[in-house]
């Protein structure tokens, strides 16, 4: 939610998404980002925010407004991650993490504050490793298609949607696939969220839903809402079905009764099940934990 949009604060503090951003960068014009400084650190300090993970999305390190936004929210209690826009080297991640680290000795948190980060330019996209191994306040990446999209200078018009003109073989193909797979992999091996950005045509909830779909498949688990509407998609999207629980109980007992019977692998309607398919149940068990389905 941009931070001048003041309005909407209470109804998304009520809304169905799990995490919610104040943003300060992009969806504020230049000269309204001082005022929506301000705006954040009063909500953060006076909106009832239940449960969600907070966010303020700050301006980005190279602006004028970077320290004093993050200097602002920092100091406020309820909020949870700083997201930083723009990160191209390890060192922005390390530059932010000291002094979220020097403003907790002045202000002492009962929980250190995260950090997200958007990958969204060509520089941040081939240092995701190092960056993602920056911190350890870091907790996901996001990939930002749209400025991504403007620096590789592919002209795309809507952000996070497929490009007609990209084929593979005769097929529509999705010119993203290449920094969605490295942001994942970098993500999955530092142990951080990897979180698909916007798709900015909201009028058309099919094609957000197949961006989420293909997002999910490249291992992503979350795609942000710039729009209420895209909101239950993306929660039905990223949340473990009915289906994929039963398969994981079931297969979680069938392996625990092969392990005490000194079999480490069965076979199940001519599928070979083994020790990594006991890792895949409790993976979807705890997704389905997190999304309050599983006790």
């Amino acid at each position: 939610m941009p931070a001048t949009s003041e309005p909407f604060f209470e109804k998304a503090a009520r809304g169905p998404a799990d995490s919610l951003f104040l943003d300060l960068e992009d969806a504020v014009a230049p000269n309204r980002r001082v005022e929506a400084r301000t705006n954040a650190v009063r909500a953060l300090n006076e909106v009832d925010w239940g449960k969600k993970t907070v966010s303020v999305r700050v301006n980005g390190l190279t602006t004028p407004w970077a320290i004093a936004d993050i200097l602002a929210v920092a100091r406020c209690p309820r909020l949870d991650m700083i997201l930083l826009p723009k990160v191209e080297t390890a060192g922005d991640v390390v530059f932010l993490d000291r002094l979220l680290t020097g403003l907790e000795l002045e202000v002492p948190r009962t929980q250190p504050l995260g950090i997200e980060i958007l990958i969204e330019t060509t520089k941040g996209l081939a240092n995701v490793e190092a960056i993602a191994a920056a911190s350890p306040r870091l907790e996901g990446i996001i990939f930002g298609v749209g400025d991504y999209s403007i620096e590789l200078e592919n002209f795309d018009t809507i952000f996070g949607a497929p490009n007609p003109e990209y084929q593979v073989a005769g097929a529509q193909g999705d010119q993203w696939h290449f920094a969605l797979a490295r942001i994942a992999n970098a993500c999955r091996a530092y142990g951080l969220r990897p979180i698909d950005g916007p798709f900015t045509n909201y009028g058309d909830p099919e094609a957000y839903r197949a961006s989420a779909i293909r997002a999910r498949a490249l291992g992503f688990e979350g795609k942000w809402a710039i729009h209420p509407s895209q909101v239950a998609i993306a929660n039905e999207i990223f949340t473990p079905s009915a289906a994929q629980i039963a398969w994981a109980r079931d297969i979680a007992a069938k392996m625990a009764t092969a392990a005490d019977e000194g079999k480490g692998a069965i076979g199940l309607d001519g599928v070979l099940i083994d020790r990594a398919h006991v890792l895949l149940s409790g993976k979807i068990l705890r997704r389905a934990r997190v999304a309050g389905l599983e006790a």
